[in-house]
């Protein structure tokens, strides 16, 4: 049952987890794909693909919207307060490594948007960033989890209570920051 569920909706939604979150859905990708019901590459692949979409998406919504979103979200006005300074002395840098640091993936490229970074730039440097970051943590959660499974010793009589403790962790991460974002 669990093997026909992924076989129909894994793939989208290691698509659809990238675009709308990014670090737990790959994590979790990763697990399966250690486990044999998805294979790394189309995940690290749909990953990339989808964490890029997200940054193009958000991206033209700063160039359209970005004064607007920001006043929204005080929380994001005030990270993109700190960090633009940042990104005005270093802005390539910026672009790459974004992704890397935490509660900066969807600030980022409202903010780069609102400052007029060149649109073709972004393009290029977001995808290498975005193809360093799928693949770096793509591999890193999937050989990490082999250690642990060769730590730990065959598994597979808990895979799908861990499976399901690591689906309510990631569902319980993603509700409590819909939480604070509607607080802020």
């Amino acid at each position: 049952m669990l093997e026909a569920f992924l076989q129909h909706f894994g793939y989208p939604a290691v698509f659809l987890g990238a675009f709308l979150e990014g670090e737990m859905s790959l994590v979790l990708a990763a697990y399966l794909a250690l486990r044999g019901y998805l294979e790394i590459e189309p995940v690290m692949i749909l990953a990339f693909l989808g964490t890029y979409a997200s940054d193009q998406f958000w991206y033209f919504l700063g160039r359209r919207h970005g004064r607007r979103i920001l006043a929204r979200r005080p929380r994001w006005q005030a990270l993109a307060d700190k960090t633009l300074p940042l990104v005005r002395r270093h802005p390539d840098l910026w672009v790459l490594c974004f992704r890397f640091i935490y509660g900066l993936r969807t600030v980022m490229p409202v903010a780069l948007g609102l400052t007029g970074y060149p649109w073709g730039r972004y393009l290029v440097l977001t995808a290498i960033g975005a193809g360093l970051w799928a693949a770096a943590l793509g591999l890193a959660a999937y050989h990490i989890g082999a250690a642990l499974e060769a730590l730990l010793g065959d598994m597979r009589d808990a895979q799908l209570l861990l499976l399901g403790a690591l689906v309510l962790l990631g569902v319980s991460l993603w509700l409590y920051r819909r939480m604070r974002r509607s607080q802020d």
